[in-house]
């Protein structure tokens, strides 16, 4: 069983080093870059020759096409901003030396660094991501920005986590979120889904109250009061840009960016 490591990055010279570092041991290593101005291109290039560079269209559509280049059927997939475990690299090797495995995919915990600490609740851990799988068995899909791979086959479980350095700072976070929410209520815009100003009055704080006391945020100490928050924050502004593009404006959104290619997270956040 060989394996291909693939990241996707646009401008991450900050971290593209120490997550290629934790993929070294792969058969191969392919590098999918959104045109960066830093100098990310120039490390990756210390890693692997195989680095390319190809304009951002979609985070789905990104991951299809790095898939598409990797030399390998098993496709192990990292973020910029990620980390595998000495424990899950360990894992992932044991696999590899065993041949053909009788799944089509493995998934993974997933544990956030944020806010100075580890968090371990608020619904962001375990945090099951599927990011190692037969790629001839996989396509990414699902609704922007939130795309994952979708594996036609069992999928089974690895020991050790993933580790990911999410977002730095709180405007950092808040900013993505204006981003986020754009593209996820134009996604359900698309399908037709409504919302009411009743949705709208109640679904952030029933969020509230799901992060934080039943997904016990409230173990995650100051930072679980501002992960609750900001969850309760992300729902009543993708819910009210919706409702303004119903009420407003024939069913568009308006005023919303392009999708901008530094934007790299694979899962829900918040």
């Amino acid at each position: 069983m060989k394996i291909s490591a693939r990241i996707n990055t646009f401008n991450e010279e900050d971290n593209i080093a120490a997550a290629l570092e934790s993929v070294r041991w792969a058969d191969e290593i392919v590098v999918v870059d959104s045109f960066s101005t830093d100098r990310t291109v120039e490390i990756a290039r210390r890693y692997t020759e195989r680095v390319l560079q190809r304009p951002f269209v979609s985070h789905g559509d990104q991951h299809n096409y790095a898939d598409s280049i990797c030399t390998h059927d098993w496709v192990l997939t990292l973020d910029a901003d990620e980390r595998l475990t000495g424990e899950l690299s360990a894992a992932l090797q044991r696999v590899r030396a065993g041949g053909d495995p009788a799944c089509d995919g493995f998934r993974m915990a997933r544990r956030a660094w944020y806010l100075g600490r580890w968090i371990r609740h608020s619904g962001w851990y375990p945090d099951w991501q599927t990011r190692l799988y037969r790629r001839s068995a996989t396509r990414w899909a699902g609704d922007p920005p939130h795309e994952a791979p979708k594996v036609n086959g069992p999928v089974e479980t690895l020991s050790g986590d993933m580790l990911h350095y999410t977002r730095r700072s709180l405007h950092e976070h808040v900013a993505i979120m204006n981003y986020y929410t754009g593209l996820a209520a134009s996604a359900r815009l698309e399908r037709g889904q409504k919302i009411s100003p009743l949705r709208l009055a109640f679904s952030p704080a029933w969020t509230f109250f799901h992060t934080y006391v039943v997904r016990q945020g409230f173990r995650d100490g100051w930072p679980g009061v501002v992960i609750a928050h900001l969850a309760a924050s992300y729902v009543a502004v993708r819910q009210a840009k919706m409702l303004e593009a119903q009420r407003l404006n024939g069913g568009r959104l308006v005023g919303t960016k392009p999708a901008a290619p530094g934007s790299k997270d694979t899962g829900k956040l918040p």
